[in-house]
């Protein structure tokens, strides 16, 4: 398990904590996976994916900025009203989404790994990340992987233009029976990914709000395939 210094060179004290795993020595243009966990966790949630991560990838598993408790981070906190609705800390959302555009940024950089090869992932919240960053930013990545996670509208206003998201790639997977996350919520992107030309991956599978081994397996696969498209 290496941490922070595994990256060659000096990320700097302002960007996010992370862990890496280096992709393998032998392959030629490597990938870069960025993880992201949900509410309450941390950066060695995620990191337990690592092993099961094609070797083409570069693997690293970011922590959230903001500090709930001992080893509990969130990339921004929320309440949820009775009727369900949920209210962000918008200023802790858009806090979070820079600290991550420039932590992959540089990483990027310092691994020689392009925009055209880098993907953003996650679960619950982080996976909320990684979906608005493809909306907003997807100059910054080739593709999302997006667990168990929902729609921000706070970022509607913030997306990017239809086109720019040609060629790019993602994947969104929930569980059926979901009580965290309604299933309903994966739905919502799925539809709103349809109005969009990027090519859609979605999966339904028997679960809560976890990631059982079939939809890992399938995530997986669906990642390698990135690699020889």
């Amino acid at each position: 398990m290496n941490q922070n210094s595994s990256i060659p060179g000096s990320l700097g004290q302002s960007l996010l904590s992370f862990l890496h795993r280096p992709a393998a020595s032998d392959v030629a243009a490597p990938w870069l996976l960025v993880l992201m966990h949900g509410v309450g966790s941390n950066e060695q949630d995620l990191f337990g994916l690592a092993e099961f991560v094609p070797p083409q990838f570069h693997v690293v598993s970011l922590r959230g900025p903001f500090a709930l408790g001992p080893a509990s981070h969130a990339w921004f906190e929320f309440s949820v009203a009775r009727d369900g609705t949920r209210t962000i800390d918008r200023a802790q959302e858009a806090h979070s989404r820079e600290k991550i555009i420039q932590t992959v940024q540089a990483m990027a950089a310092q691994l020689a790994v392009p925009a055209s090869r880098v993907v953003l992932g996650g679960f619950s919240q982080g996976g909320i990340m990684a979906l608005s960053l493809l909306r907003t930013h997807p100059d910054l990545l080739q593709a999302a992987l997006v667990m168990h996670s929902r729609l921000l509208p706070e970022v509607d206003a913030l997306a990017a233009p239809a086109e720019a998201l040609r060629g790019k790639q993602l994947w969104v997977s929930h569980g059926l029976q979901d009580g965290v996350i309604p299933l309903a919520s994966a739905q919502a992107i799925r539809a709103r990914a349809a109005t969009l030309p990027l090519a859609l991956t979605y999966r339904e599978f028997p679960g809560a709000h976890e990631i059982r081994p079939a939809e890992l397996q399938a995530a997986m696969v669906w990642l390698d395939g990135l690699t020889t498209a």
